[in-house]
């Protein structure tokens, strides 16, 4: 067996400290993450090591203020009391048992997020990632229409499994790896009405959007264009997909975002704030599609585990009973009020979900931010920088973000 090398305090022998060497020096995260972990991921020179609220601590003992949030998904910032009572109470009650046992958690949970979905989505499938949930959908919709083709939005993202990266923009000549799609696909661009509703026909199994595009850097879909695809999908049969994946749960100052635009889809998917760090995501389904699925037809080992459900139901009635929605859009305004500073021409996107355009590269103003101790993240496209900060984000914070973008100046330094 090969030798490995033992990193961390070790016992000495009584006496021995006198004459010890010198301690070697522990690894960073980093170093120590490469000993065996796949490197496929580019990371920010950083620790955290605890979190309380949209604050950071590493363990250099740095305080950062984090308008991140782990891609969207700490939408209740760190530590909220009301999330971690809920999993210390559930994981000394019971910490998990499968799907094939009934669970009245489960149900609370189903129920409080049926009611919080757009009016006509009433059925529930409990997954694990975003990517599980718009796969799901993806072959529900080719299962119930019988058609093997998918139309998707230009500079759309939904998840690295074999249906979602393939309606992903650009995965395959990135990073697909996958011979072939599990369904034909074709890119259509966003807010071409016609040349979308073009792209739409009796061949069609769904249309899948964004209604706000967060990796693109906050895009939002104009609402006559939604309303648009809608009426192609309902003149030729097709599903509408809402992928609510990044910018649902209230992150856009409404429930979920397509409902700044009066449409309700077939099917929506939503993940990341949905457990404010803890992994879960659901599909909600119209009620036309869920009485059709017959036993069997879907499945998951941990999704709807009691953990999880535990979590849901503390995050949907934190955000109703605190006020987050209003507050995430008054936090809005505050920000487009106060952050058209230095380096940012512009600001797009709604709610806690927002882009802001840079005069130089994104990146630049990221590292530039990160130095001031404010954490931010950067999209596909190169001028835009994300903010993606948790709904109880204080309006001292928000100002925090003013604050250092007017002192970074124009240039982005």
């Amino acid at each position: 067996m090969a030798h490995r090398e033992r990193v961390g305090p070790q016992r000495a022998a009584p006496g021995a400290e006198m004459n010890a060497p010198a301690p070697t020096l522990v690894p960073d995260a980093r170093q120590a993450e490469a000993r065996h972990l796949a490197q496929v991921y580019g990371q920010l020179p950083l620790e955290p090591v605890s979190g309380r609220g949209a604050y950071l601590r590493c363990a250099d003992g740095r305080r950062l203020l984090d308008l991140y949030g782990g891609h969207a998904v700490c939408a209740l910032g760190y530590g909220h009391p009301r999330v971690l009572e809920a999993l210390r109470r559930q994981a000394g009650e019971l910490m998990f048992t499968s799907n094939v046992n009934a669970l009245r958690v489960r149900a609370r949970a189903a129920d409080k997020l049926a009611e919080f979905a757009p009016d006509g989505l009433d059925w529930v499938f409990f997954v694990n990632s975003g990517a599980e949930a718009n796969e799901n959908a993806l072959r529900l919709a080719c299962r119930s229409t019988g058609r093997r083709r998918v139309v998707a939005l230009e500079h759309g993202f939904h998840g690295r499994s074999a249906a979602a990266a393939a309606v992903t923009w650009r995965a395959r000549e990135r990073w697909y790896g996958f011979p072939d799609t599990p369904f034909d696909v074709t890119f259509v661009p966003r807010d071409d009405a016609a040349g979308a509703v073009a792209a739409i026909d009796d061949e069609t199994a769904a249309v899948i959007i964004e209604p706000i595009q967060g990796i693109a850097g906050a895009y939002v879909l104009q609402s006559d264009y939604v309303r648009a695809l809608r009426a192609a999908c309902d003149q030729h049969g097709a599903l509408l997909i809402a992928d609510e994946v990044q910018c649902g749960m209230g992150r856009s100052g409404k429930p979920f975002a397509i409902e700044h635009t009066g449409v309700v889809p077939d099917m929506l998917t939503t993940a990341k704030a949905l457990g404010a760090g803890f992994p879960c995501s659901a599909l909600i389904m119209s009620r036309a599609l869920g009485d059709q699925l017959p036993i069997g037809d879907m499945g998951s080992t941990f999704g709807g585990g009691p953990l999880a459900c535990a979590v849901i139901e503390a995050v949907l009635d934190t955000i109703r009973e605190e006020g987050l929605l209003q507050q995430a859009a008054m936090r809005e305004k505050e920000i487009r009020a106060n952050c058209l500073a230095g380096p940012v021409l512009g600001i797009r996107g709604r709610g806690m979900l927002l882009g802001l355009e840079c005069r130089t590269s994104a990146r630049e103003v990221r590292d530039a931010l990160l130095h001031r101790d404010i954490l931010t993240g950067t999209s596909s496209d190169a001028s835009w920088l994300r903010v993606m900060p948790p709904l109880t984000l204080r309006a001292s914070e928000a100002m925090q973000l003013a604050e250092a973008l007017g002192a970074i100046g124009q240039n982005g330094t």
